[in-house]
C-alpha cells in the first residue's frame, strides 16, 4: 500500500514471538514490573489513592499538539523493544505516521518486536486493579447487558485514564504523549456529522457512541482507580476511549483479551497488507513480514474486513481508497439480512464497476415475497438455507421486473440522500468541524459507486 492510500490513516498496534528477545530483557522486565506494582492507587470501598499527576501533564485539550513518537520509540527501546534494521518512522504532514522499511524485508522476517512488559493487557488490568475493577465491570454490565462482550476495552479504557492521572509519573507517559489528540472517527463526531452520514455509517458510528457512553456512565460511578478531575474530563475520558479503540489488539489463546503494544501500534491498514501480527505465550509481540518486502515500502496489517470499509471509517476514522468493494446500504432490510442468515461483508457492490452481488438480489426478493406472497417467501427462504440454486434461479427469473424496481429505487434513494448529506458537511466550519473531509470522502465514494450501479441497472431493463 503507497503510503498515500489511506485518507486520515489510523494506527494500530502488532504482535509477536520472541525473535529479538534481548540479553538485558530480564532487567528490562524487572524495571516494568516494579513500576507497574508500584502505579496502582490503592482502593478502600471505591475511593482514591491519594497520589496526583499535576494537571495537564499531557495537553489532551490541544487536538493539534505535536506528537512525541520520536520520544515514545527511544522510551519503548529502553525497555526491550527492537525494530530491524532500516525501519523508520515517517510522516508526510508531521501529524500521521507509519513505519516503512529503507532497506526491504525477506519474508517471515521479524520487522517489530515488543516485550510484554510494556505490553498493556485486558487480562493484566483486572489483576492490577482487583476488586475495584470488578465493581465497575458489574456495574457497566447492569447499565447495558450488550457490554459484557466488550468489558476487555472497558479496561484498557480504564488504564489508560488511571495512567493519564500520572503524568509524567506514569511508565507509558511516554507512549501517551505520542498519541493523536484528535481522532476522527464515529465517536468523535458531533451530532452535526452524524446529520451528514448515510445510515449504515451512521448506524456503526451511532454503535460505537452508545458504548462510549455506557462506559463512561459506568467509570463515573467512581469505582475505578481515576481521580474526580479525570472522570469529569469529557475531553481527556473520549480521548483515553478512543486510544484504546482504535489501537488495540485482539487475541483468543489462551484467553481472549486486547493489548496494546506501544511502538508497534504505529502500523498502517492495507487491504492487502504486508505483515503478520504474533503473540507468544508470554505475551510478547513480533510483527512478521508475509512476503519479500520493497526498499521504501510502509509496513501494513489489517484493521479488518477490506470489503467493506465503513466499519474502518466509523472505528478508526479513516476511508481506505484501495478497497474493491461496499456495503450495498439496505439497512432497511436488515431483518431480511438476519432471517437468510446473510452478513453484511456479503452484501456488497463493486467500486470500480458497480456490479452487485447475487446476495443483494436475495435479501429484496425476499423482501418482495414478503409483502406479497408469503408462501412463495417461505420456499424461497428454505432455498437460501438450502443453498437451492435452481429453486432461488425459478423466484429470480419470475420475479425479475419487481426486484429490479426494487433495488432501482433503493439506489437512486441512496443517491439522493448522499448528495444532499454531501452538501450539508461542505457547509460546515472546517475549523468547527474538522471530520468533514473524512465524511464527505466517504460519501463521494458511494456517490461513485451507486452512480456505476445505477447505470447497470437502467441497462437491465
Amino acid at each position: 500500500m503507497h503510503i498515500s492510500s489511506v485518507i486520515f490513516t489510523a494506527a494500530i498496534f502488532a504482535s509477536g514471538v520472541s525473535a529479538f528477545a534481548p540479553a538485558t530483557l530480564q532487567k528490562h522486565n524487572g524495571l516494568a514490573r516494579q513500576s507497574n506494582k508500584n502505579s496502582a492507587l490503592s482502593m478502600i470501598g471505591g475511593g482514591y489513592g491519594a497520589a496526583m499527576a499535576p494537571a495537564g501533564a499531557i495537553n489532551v485539550a490541544d487536538e493539534y499538539a505535536q506528537r512525541d513518537v520520536y520520544g515514545m520509540e527511544e522510551w519503548a527501546t529502553q525497555y526491550g523493544a527492537q525494530k530491524a534494521e532500516g525501519v523508520e518512522l515517517f510522516s508526510e504532514d508531521g501529524s500521521d505516521y507509519q513505519y516503512v522499511t529503507q532497506s526491504g524485508a525477506s519474508a517471515g522476517q521479524t520487522m517489530i518486536y515488543v516485550p510484554s512488559d510494556i505490553v498493556i493487557a485486558s487480562n493484566a488490568v483486572v489483576d492490577e486493579f482487583g476488586p475495584a475493577m470488578q465493581q465497575a465491570e458489574s456495574a457497566c454490565v447492569q447499565i447495558d447487558q450488550g457490554t459484557q462482550q466488550r468489558l476487555p476495552l472497558f479496561r484498557l479504557m480504564i488504564k489508560i485514564l488511571s495512567e493519564y492521572d500520572k503524568g509524567q509519573d506514569s511508565l507509558y507517559y511516554p507512549w501517551l504523549n505520542s498519541m493523536p489528540r484528535l481522532f476522527f472517527n464515529g465517536v468523535s463526531m458531533t451530532d452535526a456529522c452524524f446529520d451528514c452520514l448515510p445510515p449504515y455509517a451512521g448506524w456503526l458510528a451511532s454503535n460505537e457512541r452508545i458504548n462510549y457512553r455506557n462506559f463512561v456512565a459506568a467509570i463515573r460511578l467512581g469505582y475505578a482507580p481515576i481521580s474526580p478531575e479525570t472522570l469529569n474530563n469529557d475531553q481527556v475520558v473520549q480521548w483515553a476511549y478512543n486510544v484504546a479503540f482504535t489501537r488495540f489488539h485482539e487475541i483468543w489463546s489462551p484467553s481472549r483479551q486486547k493489548l496494546i503494544a506501544p511502538m508497534a501500534d504505529m502500523l498502517n491498514h492495507s487491504s492487502e497488507p504486508n505483515c503478520e501480527i504474533t503473540v507468544d505465550q508470554q505475551g510478547n509481540f513480533n510483527v512478521a513480514a508475509m512476503y519479500d518486502i520493497a526498499p521504501g515500502s510502509p509496513l501494513t496489517i489489517s484493521l479488518g474486513d477490506p470489503t467493506n470499509p465503513t466499519p474502518l471509517f466509523a472505528q478508526y476514522g479513516f476511508l481506505p481508497n484501495d478497497c474493491a468493494t461496499i456495503f450495498c446500504k439496505a439497512m432497511h432490510l436488515e431483518p431480511q439480512i438476519k432471517e437468510l442468515g446473510y452478513d453484511f461483508s456479503k452484501l456488497l457492490i463493486q467500486t470500480q464497476s458497480g456490479e452487485i452481488a447475487p446476495q443483494v438480489f436475495d435479501i429484496f426478493l425476499y423482501k418482495l415475497l414478503q409483502d406479497n406472497d408469503p408462501g412463495a417467501a417461505e420456499n424461497f427462504f428454505v432455498a437460501c438455507k438450502t443453498n437451492d440454486e435452481a429453486t432461488k434461479q425459478q423466484y429470480a427469473d419470475n420475479y425479475f421486473p419487481y426486484t429490479l424496481d426494487a433495488l432501482k429505487q433503493h439506489v437512486y434513494g441512496i443517491l439522493a440522500d448522499v448528495e444532499n448529506l454531501t452538501m450539508q458537511a461542505q457547509s460546515y466550519d472546517l475549523q468547527s468541524h474538522p471530520r468533514v473531509p473524512v465524511i464527505v470522502a466517504h460519501n463521494s465514494l458511494v456517490k461513485d459507486t451507486f452512480t456505476m450501479t445505477a447505470a447497470l441497472l437502467e441497462q437491465m431493463g
